[in-house]
């Protein structure tokens, strides 16, 4: 799996801060419907210790749970995330997909540069980003190709609808 291919990407300096675990899914009804992929989030927690944190250092936020991650507006634990990180109190970032941490693009890229700013490293399913890095800032390029494609297909579908 990625996570076992992290290279050196993931140095003393990090692991001396937080390992965060962000939990969201946007409706009650994906909570409800959906546990799986909520019983896979939390156990990101032991994801974190398997990479080298200790159980005490990993804090689990999941105050967002059934909010749409459309606006950090009332997203208390993001907002506790994005306050933490710009503490310099974490390390990294652990997430199922990184863009179950904001859809709107505004939010993610404020979480991005803090991220950038701050050595705090990013990790989902498909590997562990830092985005200091020349290489891993691909990531910020896919969410923009990402934000774009949605958009063509928001255009098209209510083309569509007419």
């Amino acid at each position: 799996m990625p996570w076992e291919h992290t290279g050196s990407k993931i140095a003393a300096r990090h692991r001396e801060r937080l390992a965060v675990v962000y939990v969201r899914q946007s409706t009650r009804q994906q909570v409800v419907g959906h546990q799986e992929s909520t019983r896979l989030q939390y156990a990101l927690v032991d994801r974190a210790v398997a990479l080298g944190w200790e159980a005490s250092r990993v804090v689990l936020i999941d105050d967002d749970l059934g909010k749409s991650g459309s606006s950090a507006e009332h997203r208390v634990g993001f907002q506790r995330l994005v306050a933490e990180i710009s503490l310099g109190h974490v390390g990294l970032v652990l997430g199922t997909e990184m863009s179950r941490l904001a859809r709107s693009g505004k939010d993610w890229y404020q979480l991005l540069e803090l991220c950038a700013l701050g050595g705090c490293l990013l990790a989902d399913a498909d590997g562990v980003y830092d985005l200091a890095s020349f290489n891993d800032r691909l990531v910020r390029r896919e969410a923009l190709g990402d934000r774009v494609e949605m958009k063509g297909l928001h255009r098209r579908a209510v083309a569509a609808a007419r």
